[in-house]
């Protein structure tokens, strides 16, 4: 059964002037060295499905910023959190999480 972990997030520091695809390249490698059981697109170029809600311009620091991302099998949010802040920077960390199925 797929799970969405929908996950807020910090940006701060002098990860502030990370841009939003870098940010987007910055979470595909923290899932992966997490080991987390990722949904991945089909086609030509595969990669996980995960969406970051708003766009923050470089340069600004941002706070409960919300993005998600979804899973192969089920994980809870509390072993989500733990798993990649481990592999995060510093500058970015996950504030909360929460699991949703469909």
């Amino acid at each position: 059964m797929d799970t969405r972990i929908t996950f807020k997030f910090t940006k701060t520091g002098s990860m502030k002037y990370i841009s939003h695809l870098d940010l987007m390249r910055l979470f595909t490698r923290a899932f992966r060295r997490a080991d987390l059981p990722l949904k991945i697109t089909a086609g030509f170029n595969p990669h996980p499905k995960l969406s970051i809600t708003k766009a923050l311009k470089l340069g600004v620091e941002g706070f409960n910023q919300e993005a998600s991302v979804l899973l192969k099998t089920a994980l809870s949010p509390q072993e989500f959190a733990s798993r990649m802040e481990k592999q995060l920077p510093e500058g970015i960390k996950i504030e909360d999480a929460e699991r949703n199925f469909y």
